[in-house]
């Protein structure tokens, strides 16, 4: 059954303010889309709920009996499309993000840091994972959002550039290379290093970029993440070459982020959404700030 949701309001507003004139001024619209909104609603019951004269408007029996109903409906609905408005114009709503480790160690949290200071009442659900994860964790629904490297575009994804970070070199201070400003990828040669796994992509980005220069990063220690890797250059355990994302000069005392030149690398991070779903107003908010951010070599 579909419910005249006009007309309810109209016999509502008419009875309460027992005119026609000031009902349709209430309203918002003519007397005489007033009187056809009143009249399809009695046409649909098949019955009277008004009696009007020239001078005064009174309710039917029947139309006593519907009328606490029918505040009931009207009163529902614009409580409810005043909630949904609400939540449009606060973007208000949960979210749930799936991101690659990286992301995860300053730049994310500080987004969020941001986010919740102006959306203190949303709810946000991180997954972490491979950029291969995240774009299926976006495809099945399971995240709204993805953050992950630029890679094979899907038909069904939306894929947006957002960040471009390089590739930097962590040292301790005491290092040789420590007091350089910058220092170049051939520099590295016999300087004792920390590597993230072959199949990180990280590593898959420098050793693809280095080849195609002829050189080649030597590196002692093997590691499955970044932030195990800066754990081991803080306790004196190597150097590393890792995205610029991943660690704030100032964090961990006598630790240096050096520019790596000669070739400057840069990871692409890319913003992923299901290209045929509309972006909750929560999301929409995060999103806006994302595109804020910036990182710094």
């Amino acid at each position: 059954m579909k419910i005249d949701f006009d007309g309810i309001q109209a016999f509502v507003a008419i009875a309460d303010l027992g005119s026609f004139v000031k009902a349709a001024r209430e309203l918002h619209i003519t007397q005489t889309a007033l009187t056809r909104r009143l009249q399809k609603l009695e046409s649909y019951f098949n019955l009277r709920l008004l009696d009007r004269t020239t001078r005064q408007v009174e309710l039917t029996s029947l139309g006593r009996e519907f009328l606490p109903q029918a505040r009931g409906i009207v009163q529902q609905m614009t409580s409810a499309v005043e909630r949904l408005r609400d939540v449009a114009l606060r973007g208000a709503g949960n979210i749930t993000l799936a991101c690659i480790p990286s992301m995860t160690s300053h730049v994310l949290p500080r987004v969020i840091e941001r986010y919740s200071r102006r959306y203190p009442d949303n709810r946000i659900q991180i997954f972490d994972g491979t950029s291969n994860e995240v774009r299926n964790a976006v495809l099945n629904g399971q995240a709204e959002l993805g953050i992950a490297l630029a890679g094979d575009k899907h038909p069904d994804l939306q894929e947006s550039a957002w960040l471009n970070d390089p590739l930097v070199f962590i040292c301790q201070q005491r290092n040789p290379l420590g007091l350089r400003n910058k220092v170049s990828w051939s520099d590295l040669h016999g300087i004792e290093m920390v590597g993230v796994s072959r199949f990180a992509a990280t590593r898959e980005l420098t050793d693809y970029s280095l080849a195609e220069r002829g050189l080649n990063l030597q590196t002692k220690y093997e590691v499955q993440h970044h932030a195990i890797a800066l754990n081991l250059v803080a306790a004196g355990v190597g150097s590393a070459v890792l995205p610029s994302s991943t660690f704030v000069e100032g964090d961990r005392p006598g630790l240096r982020k050096i520019p790596l030149v000669d070739p400057t690398i840069k990871r692409k991070v890319v913003l992923l959404l299901p290209k045929r779903a509309t972006m909750s107003p929560a999301a929409a908010a995060f999103v806006g700030m994302l595109k804020q951010f910036t990182i710094k070599a």
